[in-house]
């Protein structure tokens, strides 16, 4: 992160609220927080796709 970023981070902090990612497991979607630490690290190894038009 560049500084200018950190910056604006900063005056911001009051401003900044959680962000919650949810993913699709087994048919249903449930939060990645709630993961366990397997789960995490499988999750951060995935990797993403963009479908052709």
């Amino acid at each position: 992160m560049n500084t200018k970023t950190s910056k604006i981070l900063e005056q911001h902090q009051e401003l900044r609220k959680k962000c919650l990612v949810y993913t699709r497991v087994m048919g249903y979607h449930r939060p990645v927080e709630s993961f366990n630490i397997g789960k995490k690290g499988e999750h951060r190894q995935r990797v993403h796709f963009k479908e052709n038009a």
